[in-house]
């Protein structure tokens, strides 16, 4: 049984990725290059697919040693993330060695003693609401060490630790009504009114987030094992004046988060820079010190930025490839010939497979809607149940995806291996998309607007 289950174990996740990327090499030969034709929106200035305009193009194949080239490509390309992650991970070190957050998570689990499953209920929530408000992913990396505290004093597994972290997240991400970087940017590249359908996402919205940490609290009650609370270690002191004003720029600059969002990934890092200097100094750490939690930081952030890089340059490889417009192409053809309810569930299984190479969803979003809205027209299907059919099959992909770089990363930061992950995650998985089923066969029978 042991050969068994050795024979069939996950690879390293750079392994893992780097198979991937020769993966999309291969394909670079094999499929034929096509593309659309773009056009740029006069009043965004974004850039547009047009509809019905694939032709194939002068192949491009991509061989092993430009595929090699393109991995710091993937990493430059990658760049505003990759800092974000750096900086977020040494705004948090600064933080974690003035001692206030470990004193606050102490204080917290002595406040709700008995009640544990509640700690549970609201970390998920907090998640769930970064997901819902801005497609929180990468932000979450440089918590997982905060998070695994909390879930440690508890006697939960670090696979709970990711389950209402960034499980809470994704699944906040996929059936948000207002998450700019999935359903806003799709809704505005279908033509539908921005925010339009908030009350029938926040309906189902509910529901999936309802499962999800029911799910997580019965798997959290059958694999407890013995809380680390009291160890010698842990601190007692009771929570200062100095660990409150720190603790209140950390809530602070995670609420302007959602706005910075907006503007871009600098503006975050920036941020997060100035409130982990402002936190040591009012800790009282000299400059030196600040300095050095910061490298200690960067150093624990490095293997996360790597998964990252290493995920976008599969992308990398099937743009210089010129078959990334051929995968979406092939995808949604045969979808013409079906009925409405099955062709719109059909979108979701395509859009669930176009993201696996194309693991960013506003770029998929940039890139799919304007091929489904022309094919959801003729077949009379509401372009809102087109957005969502986008939303439950991309966003709840990132659950499970080893090209989507955050989950991977996220995964190494917390020792959790992605086998373990996909044995608890797919059957919740499977019943997300089955509650993704069930809203858009609703939104087809009220002719959702």
């Amino acid at each position: 049984m042991t050969d068994i289950q050795h024979r069939f174990r996950v690879p390293h996740p750079l392994v893992l990725l780097t198979g991937c990327i020769l993966l999309a090499s291969m394909a670079s030969y094999v499929l034929p290059a096509g593309e659309f034709e773009r056009s740029i929106d006069e009043e965004t200035g974004k850039i547009a697919v047009v509809a019905g305009t694939y032709e194939q193009v002068e192949q491009t194949p991509v061989n092993l040693f430009l595929a090699m080239v393109a991995l710091p490509r993937g990493m430059v390309d990658a760049g505003g993330v990759i800092f974000l992650v750096f900086l977020i991970g040494g705004a948090l070190t600064v933080v974690d060695e003035t001692g206030a957050l470990r004193r606050g998570i102490s204080s917290l689990v002595h406040a709700l003693k008995g009640r544990d499953l509640l700690i549970i209920a609201a970390i998920s929530l907090f998640f769930a609401t970064g997901g819902v408000v801005q497609n929180m992913q990468e932000e979450i990396i440089p918590l997982i060490p905060v998070v695994l505290i909390v879930t440690s004093r508890l006697g939960f597994t670090p696979l709970v630790a990711m389950a209402i972290s960034a499980g809470a997240a994704f699944v906040g991400s996929a059936f948000s009504p207002i998450n700019p970087f999935q359903v806003l940017i799709a809704q505005d590249a279908a033509g539908v009114a921005a925010a339009s359908g908030w009350f029938f996402r926040v309906v189902f919205l509910l529901i999936a987030l309802v499962f999800w940490i029911g799910m997580t609290m019965r798997y959290a009650i059958r694999t407890r094992v013995a809380p680390e609370i009291g160890r010698a270690e842990d601190p007692e002191d009771s929570l200062g004046w100095k660990d409150w004003v720190i603790l209140l720029m950390l809530l602070c600059t995670f609420a302007l988060m959602g706005f910075l969002a907006r503007i871009g990934f600098n503006h975050m890092s920036g941020a997060f820079f100035i409130m982990g200097v402002l936190a040591g100094a009012v800790s009282g750490m000299g400059p030196s010190r600040i300095a050095q939690a910061y490298v200690n930081g960067f150093r624990q952030m490095a293997y996360a930025a790597l998964l990252i890089g290493f995920a976008r340059t599969i992308y990398v490889v099937l743009l210089d490839g010129r078959i990334i417009d051929t995968i979406v192409y092939g995808m949604f053809q045969p979808l013409e010939s079906l009925p409405s309810l099955a062709s719109a569930l059909g979108m979701v299984v395509a859009q669930a497979a176009i993201h696996v190479p194309i693991p960013s969803v506003s770029s998929q979003a940039v890139l799919t809607m304007p091929v489904l809205i022309p094919l959801s027209d003729l077949l009379e299907i509401s372009r809102q149940v087109t957005v969502l059919a986008y939303q439950y099959g991309a966003g709840l992909c990132d659950l499970v995806t080893p090209t989507n770089g955050a989950l991977m990363a996220i995964l190494a930061a917390g020792g959790v291996r992605y086998e373990d992950w996909i044995k608890f995650t797919v059957p919740l998985y499977l019943g997300l998309i089955a509650l993704g089923g069930v809203a858009i066969a609703v939104g087809i029978s009220i002719n959702l607007q």
